[in-house]
């Protein structure tokens, strides 16, 4: 009896406490914690190499990170030969080749990386002699192979290619060069000449030049005493001779007097990719950039509740997801607004990013609101420290940009300080939409002329994927679409040759992810195809329109083709629908003049009895088509047509380039036959 009675007082007692509490006022924060970040020890050997040492006994894992700490260097005609010649430092050396490299590591489990700017290597403790001593060889003995440098060129032309189709590819490069100019390192952008420029001894004169301990930092971390991670040093480092490196001074870039409104094309977009970006002068460790950050985070730095995202998203609904990004540098800082839109709402969704942009500068932000962004600022700091890297990087930022050595243990005070009042000076100072790249990369018939309006002069540049200026190609007045298509059937044989065509074949190769793929291609009239890709022999997929009914055939199973799509096979199925584009009701519209590779092209819509729209490019000299474009399920896919030759009085394309989102494919047709028979059972369904 008595412990019931004890207990029931118990619940009285603490439902009486409860009953008091206010819970419609939410507590005061506290002070910001005290924050005790682990030391890391320092020292330099002989040769001007700065060693950081983090202590980690918890796994028996060590890493070693070299670190270069140089000027960015412009590379003109070579631009891209500093990364490639990072990259291939780990690809052969004068006592191992990239096999041999290779098999070494993964033999004790490690990793091992290198860049322009230093290595990374991992593993084991008890292997960290074994990964010394291929660490260092590469260090100090890259041979550079030509067929690694040549492999590794037509890898970085395969990316450019894709590149040239990214829209967020095109938005780089022109934000690079029309913000910093083509002679500042940040605003060199990679070409398919620079590329194939660069040579073996580029790659060797890079190393040579600034690969050097005297600007070296080596951070060691994990399970290793200072007294061992010394002796590492000087048994693995120490040898490495020093030079002196060339440093490099530019000038900050001039800012934009007004804004300035750029637009991009990629046809076939259905979206928009919008930035409104341009330089600041906030260099890491500023006294500005705790509270620039805070106030970044609050305009969009990455948080659902970071107003750019509640507003697109949320409450208009234009993306899903809208960001913004205030970033230091020791040369030039950067702000960057964006998202993709839809192509309709280009000009609006502008329009709210300055409109949330000024709202940060006149606005004073509710304490609630900012006592969030700083606890989710806290959070982040806080679980940073848990890895053992953050305390090397730390005490090596602390080195380089010469921050008071308190920096990152006072972090969270002076987060903690942060009032509404620092964040609204910060949005004045570094919120300028007044001074800003608007640029937009898209459709752009649809959306240029909407976008006048946020230039003081209404004046709207068009640029390309190397941020040069698009000129207006004006095509002659007499000019008409029909006689466009008319000058390509002529190109590819003439009207009569082509109605002369029953049947063809074709048979071609191509890489996916390093795999070997074929293709085979078969069409006859009066409109059936099929299509099969083979994979080391083995039929891996299958497209099959009859006449009437269509199919799909792949590792998921058999699909009978339905609806839209099944029309859409139907006309694609036509053996060259241009010699009776009016007969099948194709619609027509030429659209322009453009550039595609360095051909002048005239610029049409197509769009076939279904409703389906393609934007085709022909060649304005020899009459050929050299592009297309369309929308697909997958995303928008483009189709580059080159090496035309000439069968049976026909011609066609021999290379075939495809990009459909990050993805580029190269065909290559090495058979190609016309009239010449074709097995029926091909288009049974």
């Amino acid at each position: 009896m008595k412990k019931s009675v004890l207990f029931l007082l118990a619940l009285l007692v603490a439902f009486n406490i409860n009953a008091q509490i206010d819970r419609s006022t939410p507590p005061k924060p506290g002070p910001a914690p005290k924050v005790n970040i682990g030391q890391a020890k320092s020292f330099e050997l002989k040769n001007g190499l700065k060693v950081f040492v983090v202590e980690n006994h918890k796994v028996p894992v060590v890493s070693y990170t070299l670190s270069l700490d140089l000027d960015p260097i412009v590379e003109g005609e070579k631009a891209g030969y500093a990364s490639m010649a990072g990259d291939l430092m780990s690809t052969g050396t004068s006592n191992r080749s990239k096999a041999e490299i290779d098999e070494a590591v993964d033999f004790i489990g490690a990793s091992l990386r290198t860049s322009s700017t230093g290595m990374y290597a991992t593993s084991l403790k008890k292997h960290s002699g074994e990964l010394l001593d291929l660490m260092t060889d590469v260090l100090y003995n890259p041979s550079f192979p030509a067929e690694e440098l040549e492999k590794a060129q037509k890898q970085m032309l395969t990316g450019l290619k894709s590149q040239k189709d990214d829209p967020k590819a095109i938005a780089s490069n022109i934000k690079s060069v029309l913000r910093y100019g083509k002679n500042h390192p940040y605003g060199e952008i990679l070409t398919d000449e620079s590329v194939e420029a660069i040579t073996v001894d580029d790659l060797k004169a890079y190393y040579d030049t600034y690969y050097r301990p005297n600007v070296a930092y080596l951070v060691i971390v994990g399970d290793i005493t200072v007294k061992e991670a010394k002796k590492q040093a000087k048994k693995y480092f120490a040898s490495w001779e020093s030079k002196e490196v060339p440093t490099y001074n530019y000038d900050m870039p001039k800012a934009f007097e007004q804004p300035k409104v750029v637009v991009a094309n990629k046809d076939g977009s259905t979206q928009s990719t919008i930035s409104l970006s341009y330089n600041i002068n906030l260099k890491p460790g500023d006294t500005d950039a705790i509270k620039a950050r805070v106030m970044n985070q609050v305009l969009g730095g990455g948080s659902f509740s970071a107003r750019l995202f509640q507003n697109l998203r949320e409450d208009k609904g234009f993306t899903y997801g809208a960001y913004s990004s205030l970033s230091s540098d020791e040369l030039v800082g950067s702000f960057n607004a964006g998202a993709n839109v839809r192509t309709s709402v280009t000009d609006s969704a502008f329009t709210e990013i300055i409109y949330e942009m000024d709202r940060m500068r006149t606005e004073l932000l509710p304490e609630e609101d900012l006592t969030l962004v700083k606890n989710s600022l806290t959070g982040s700091f806080s679980r940073s420290l848990e890895d053992p890297a953050t305390v090397a990087r730390f005490a090596l930022n602390i080195e380089k940009y010469n921050l008071p050595a308190d920096y990152y243990e006072t972090y969270l005070e002076k987060l903690n300080a942060v009032t509404p009042e620092d964040v609204k000076a910060m949005a004045q100072k570094y919120l300028t939409p007044d001074n800003a790249l608007i640029l937009a990369v898209g459709d752009v018939p649809n959306m240029k002329a909407s976008l006048a309006k946020f230039a003081k002069d209404s004046k709207v540049e068009m640029y390309d994927f190397y941020g040069n200026v698009v000129k207006a190609m004006p095509l002659p007045a007499d000019l008409t679409a029909e006689k466009v298509i008319a000058k390509y059937v002529d190109a590819i044989g003439g009207a009569e040759a082509l109605n002369a065509v029953n049947e063809y074949a074709m048979e071609g190769s191509m890489s996916v992810q390093g795999m070997p793929l074929n293709m085979k291609i078969y069409s006859r009239r009066p409109n059936q195809q099929c299509v099969e890709t083979y994979m080391q022999g083995n039929l891996v997929s299958k497209q099959v329109f009859n006449g009437e009914a269509g199919k799909v055939v792949s590792p998921m199973g058999e699909q009978n083709i339905e609806g839209e799509m099944l029309e859409n096979m139907k006309t694609e199925s036509i053996l060259f629908p241009e010699t009776q584009y009016a007969e099948l009701g194709f619609k027509l519209e030429l659209v322009g003049a453009d550039n595609v590779d360095g051909q002048d092209v005239v610029k049409m819509k197509i769009t076939n009895p279904s409703g389906k729209e393609q934007t085709v490019f022909y060649s304005r000299s020899t009459g050929l088509k050299v592009k297309e474009v369309s929308t697909t399920p997958q995303g928008t896919m483009a189709s580059t047509y080159t090496e035309y030759i000439e069968v049976n009085g026909v011609k066609f394309p021999k290379k075939m380039t495809q990009a459909v989102g990050p993805q580029t494919f190269d065909i290559v047709f090495e058979t190609i036959k016309v009239n010449e028979g074709i097995d029926a059972n091909k288009f049974d369904i």
